[in-house]
């Protein structure tokens, strides 16, 4: 879930102005000037696609979103904020290439202040949502048909070999997403993907499971940011990059040179 704890960041402009919570990783993985390829999944209104374009301005990015009202304002957001190097994808990510249902959130909390966000529409999932689990406020009263598609049919059309970055936030489907970049998944450098300590949503793998499923893929897990039930992970992959545990509790992480 999307939900930003943080008043200051209330704000699209705000919002997008400030450091990914991840960009100090990043900028130790990647140079600044390399020419990407990151994968934005699950993009909403495609504020998280264009801090990494400003932050890898070289780079080719993806941006996933099944919601027709949401990839609407991706493509103003797009324009308002003059980012030229990512690309609408208007599909759901999943295991298969298919039509599933699309379970759409809406809803506001109440707060006093007229902010310029949308806390309802960061919270849709392929997966039937737990309501007693969720925010009270938040309500899920649409189900639409959306396109899905596999991580590993898109990557062999575009003729990708390796992925560089994922942006992964499909609330509770994460793991399905995974599985259907099939061979791509271990050509993959690093995943920075949601994960929930309770079932948000029925059948949702927890965070034990997708610590589980990355180390069983060759992933260590590098940073662990959680507040309360839901939070993210940061997850690189040994292939690419050697990682070293100090005194038990801290990890450093140097790209292999082969």
């Amino acid at each position: 879930m999307k939900f930003k704890q943080k008043e200051n960041v209330y704000n699209r402009t705000n919002y997008i102005s400030q450091n990914s919570p991840v960009q100090k990783e990043l900028l130790r993985l990647f140079q600044k000037n390399s020419k990407l390829l990151i994968l934005d999944i699950g993009g909403c209104e495609g504020e998280e696609s264009i801090r990494y374009s400003k932050l890898f301005p070289f780079s080719a990015i993806f941006i996933f979103e099944p919601i027709p009202a949401n990839q609407n304002l991706i493509l103003e957001n797009l324009k308002k904020f003059n980012i030229k190097n990512v690309q609408l994808i208007p599909a759901a990510v999943s295991n298969t290439s298919t039509v599933e249902y699309m379970y759409v959130s809406s809803g506001q909390p109440k707060i006093k202040e007229n902010l310029d966000w949308d806390f309802g529409n960061k919270s849709s999932s392929l997966l039937v949502p737990h309501k007693d689990n969720n925010p009270k406020w938040l309500e899920f009263n649409e189900k639409i048909k959306v396109r899905t598609i596999t991580l590993d049919k898109f990557l062999r059309e575009k003729r990708f070999k390796i992925i560089d970055f994922i942006h992964l936030d499909v609330q509770g489907a994460e793991i399905k997403v995974l599985i259907g970049a099939e061979n791509f998944l271990n050509s993959t450098k690093a995943i920075w993907m949601e994960v929930a300590n309770k079932e948000l949503y029925k059948n949702q793998p927890l965070r034990t499971d997708v610590e589980k499923f990355m180390l069983s893929k060759g992933f260590c897990l590098i940073k662990s940011k959680l507040l309360n039930e839901v939070g993210d992970q940061l997850y690189i992959n040994k292939k690419y990059f050697k990682v070293f545990s100090l005194f038990g509790h801290f990890l450093i992480f140097l790209k292999k040179y082969n």
